[in-house]
């Protein structure tokens, strides 16, 4: 059971760190060069002189690039026009080319998009700035543009998404860990032994789970070392507070373990209570993947039942911006009022039951 603990959760991290990625590579292109001549080449070639654009196919007619779409061997199709070269040499003559891009998946479209955009904007600078030279003109543009980014240079979306898969990893197997273990002692008669002792509900609760507390923190350390040798992640903030954060996130995980097994009345009920109140608004409700500024306002308010949400930003602000606990103190008192909520609500229903029985 402790080699599952421990491994299964680097195995996700890094499964998970290499299969999620937002970055589009490799985009099959398909090109129908009606002008074939060394202009329009050089043009062909500004495109897949990066890894975001591969060749997959040459075509001669019109009438091959919709089966090139429908059956998915090209993503987007370039079509050079007969006039390109003179166009483009003459001044008078706008030159028009096309991008058929295979909009199904409207996401990665729009990113194609903006690729092309990109490609074909530094393709003109290139080619004026040519003219220029070979003219003996210099020109200085107007506006040196030059966008630097904070945190992320590289733009990674590995490093973007790390923070929310740590966070999805300790929730799921801290709560799972938790409900299934004192669940299994009530299957087993044990926990009516304990019953029987001078401990009130909350001392047991918090007896049984504090162990699995200690192993999901060990556990932690491990993902960061692992996100570190993997993919090259370096914590920018302090260790004190990254610490401190994780117990305080894995007491919360701890109490909604608490709570399902105190709801559930065998391991079946309470594994899938579990997988579900952890999972599932982890992934969906936590602003892990999808921005919680732009869902409805009641459905902003209704992620605040993960303490994902508030993890996530912590761990954001420290290992990817390196900033204090002025930043992130507010999530900080989110997170125990979540865990005395939950608490309560575990000792609550167990008095209750107690008293049914």
């Amino acid at each position: 059971m402790l080699f599952v603990i421990f491994f299964f959760p680097v195995f996700l991290l890094w499964m998970f760190g290499y299969a999620i990625n937002f970055d589009v590579k490799k985009i099959k292109l398909a090109v129908y060069n009606q002008n074939h001549s060394e202009t329009s080449r050089d043009f062909v070639n500004s495109l897949t002189s990066s890894d975001y654009f591969e060749v997959v196919n040459y075509i001669e007619n019109e009438k091959s690039i919709k089966p090139l779409l429908d059956q998915n061997e090209a993503q987007v199709i370039l079509v050079v026009p007969p006039n390109f070269e003179e166009a483009l040499i003459s001044s008078n003559k706008q030159l028009k080319i096309q991008f058929i891009i295979d909009g199904v998946d409207g996401n990665t479209a729009s990113i194609i998009r903006n690729y092309l955009v990109a490609a074909t904007s530094s393709y003109n600078q290139n080619y004026q700035q040519n003219l220029l030279t070979k003219a003996h003109i210099i020109i200085a543009p107007p506006v040196d543009f030059r966008p630097v980014f904070w945190f992320n240079p590289e733009l990674q979306t590995t490093k973007f998404l790390l923070p929310g898969l740590i966070a999805l990893i300790l929730i799921v197997t801290a709560v799972v860990s938790v409900s299934l273990s004192l669940v299994r002692e009530v299957e087993r008669g044990t926990m009516e032994q304990i019953n029987i002792s001078s401990l009130n509900p909350f001392e047991l609760l918090i007896g049984k789970a504090f162990p699995y507390l200690v192993i999901a923190f060990i556990n932690s350390i491990f993902i960061l070392i692992a996100g570190y040798l993997l993919f090259d992640f370096e914590i920018m903030g302090s260790y004190w507070l990254l610490f401190i954060s994780i117990i305080i996130f894995l007491a919360a995980c701890t109490a909604v373990g608490i709570l399902i097994s105190v709801i559930a009345d065998s391991q079946q009920v309470a594994f899938t209570l579990a997988t579900f109140f952890s999972l599932l608004p982890s992934l969906i409700l936590s602003g892990f993947i999808f921005p919680i500024e732009s869902m409805p306002y009641l459905l902003q308010l209704i992620t605040n039942i993960t303490p994902t949400k508030y993890f996530i930003i912590i761990l954001r602000a420290i290992l990817l911006r390196g900033v204090g606990l002025s930043v992130f103190w507010d999530q900080w008192l989110y997170l125990l009022f979540f865990t005395i909520i939950m608490l309560l609500l575990a000792t609550i229903i167990s008095k209750r039951k107690e008293a049914a029985g």
